[in-house]
């Protein structure tokens, strides 16, 4: 019992260590214009990072995704300076998604109803692997272009010796990890229903 534990946690570690050695570090193609750009809220500089790309046309709409239904579209608009009045008309919010899986499942319908098939994602860098996840399996005819963003407080360089840094590598890897564990029983289970 003891190995089998130990084999586990080595797994788990090792598991870990590629995981955040995954992690993103620059935009890998930044200048691809995709049909949508989608903004999944919830940390420092995403929103002003997805209106400087639809500023720069780099998708005809922008959604954002997970917006605490409290929060107006004013106040949102007073809150981020590049949120111009020319962008207005072309910025929908998403208020139903409090989750990475609701903002996937919303932006899927986002998608069909705009009759796009490429957008370009837009999160923090510790939470793009996971979304991307979630994301392709909630729309697997999509194009899905990462665009991560770099909080300043999140080290990525030897990560380990900043706490709150390794706290979230921590987070979004076991997040990550039952994502992949839920949507592999969700396809047994329509593997053995077909």
């Amino acid at each position: 019992m003891a190995v089998a534990g130990t084999i586990l946690l080595a797994l788990w570690i090792g598991g870990l260590f590629r995981y955040a050695g995954e992690i993103p570090e620059a935009v890998a193609d930044p200048a691809r214009a995709t049909d949508a750009i989608v903004v999944l809220t919830g940390g420092a500089k995403r929103l002003e990072a997805g209106l400087e790309l639809l500023h720069q046309d780099k998708g005809r709409r922008l959604l954002v995704s997970g917006v605490n239904p409290g929060v107006t579209r004013e106040a949102l608009v007073q809150l981020t300076p590049k949120w111009s009045a020319a962008l207005n008309d072309r910025i929908d919010i998403d208020y139903s998604a409090d989750n990475t899986i609701g903002n996937a499942t919303e932006t899927a319908l986002w998608m069909r109803n705009n009759g796009f098939a490429s957008l370009r994602l837009v999160t923090a860098s510790y939470h793009m692997r996971r979304s991307l996840l979630e994301f392709s399996t909630a729309m697997p005819e999509i194009e899905i272009v990462p665009n991560p963003v770099f909080p300043e407080e999140f080290r990525a360089e030897a990560w380990w010796r900043w706490p709150g840094t390794a706290a979230l590598i921590f987070s979004e890897y076991n997040k990550f990890l039952m994502a992949r564990l839920r949507l592999y029983i969700a396809e047994k289970i329509r593997q053995a229903d077909a």
